[in-house]
């Protein structure tokens, strides 16, 4: 079974394709373009990467159903839906959030994913990994960077785009007993979003995983809109 993800969550995309339990494909770029203009490339590039492959071979598409970019959610969330539409194919959607947390899921530490949300907040969850499998997550919140490490605890790896902007902020509210992760950690996985969805038989869940956008907050446009029709 041939698996294929995409995140466009965040400013960067990333890309898998999966073949059963095993990666085959990843690739990532950081661009100021939108993603609409390097997606495609992309996409080519991963079917190219098995010889004779075509797109109509993929078993399934998943995409980060958000918190993250409300345009980059769209697009991203739009190409995997017209992808599985043209090919009959079953499409989910999973957490921006799980897409990162994750990456550690061999963590013993608490891991705590901070988004980067803007406006002095943060879109943020703590997980409890054992054995690489999750054994609880908080639900999922934009938040004060304070509410979220004070969530989290003292002793937790702190990581995604907001764990580094907020990172002295985090210290001061630890005593530096938090640890971080490497910067290029930060962004969300493709491939992270794949072991996410999977159960311990190694088969994707797409029946319990819907694509519907999740943003947890309003998006600028419709604050701006609900502050003109209130005036």
């Amino acid at each position: 079974m041939y698996l294929f993800a995409l995140s466009t969550a965040e400013q960067g995309a990333s890309m898998a394709l999966f073949e059963d339990e095993r990666l085959v494909f990843e690739s990532s770029i950081f661009s100021r373009q939108t993603h609409s203009k390097g997606l495609l490339p992309m996409i080519e590039q991963a079917v190219e990467s098995r010889e004779g492959m075509t797109v109509d071979q993929i078993d399934g598409f998943i995409a980060a159903r958000g918190p993250g970019s409300f345009t980059g959610l769209r697009i991203g969330i739009s190409m995997v839906k017209g992808l599985a539409r043209a090919v009959s194919k079953p499409c989910a959607g999973i957490s921006s959030l799980d897409g990162i947390g994750f990456r550690f899921c061999h963590s013993q530490n608490p891991v705590c994913v901070m988004m980067d949300a803007k406006r002095k907040e943060v879109y943020s969850a703590v997980y409890q990994f054992s054995n690489g499998q999750l054994i609880q997550k908080s639900p999922e919140m934009v938040c004060s960077p304070e509410i979220a490490i004070g969530q989290a605890g003292s002793g937790a790896l702190f990581v995604g785009s907001g764990s580094k902007v907020y990172r002295e902020k985090i210290c001061n509210r630890t005593d530096d007993r938090a640890v971080f992760s490497s910067p290029a950690m930060d962004g969300v996985s493709a491939c992270a979003l794949v072991m996410s969805g999977m159960s311990d038989g190694g088969v994707f869940d797409f029946e319990n995983h819907p694509l519907n956008p999740v943003y947890l907050r309003k998006s600028d446009a419709q604050i701006h809109f609900e502050g003109k029709a209130g005036a």
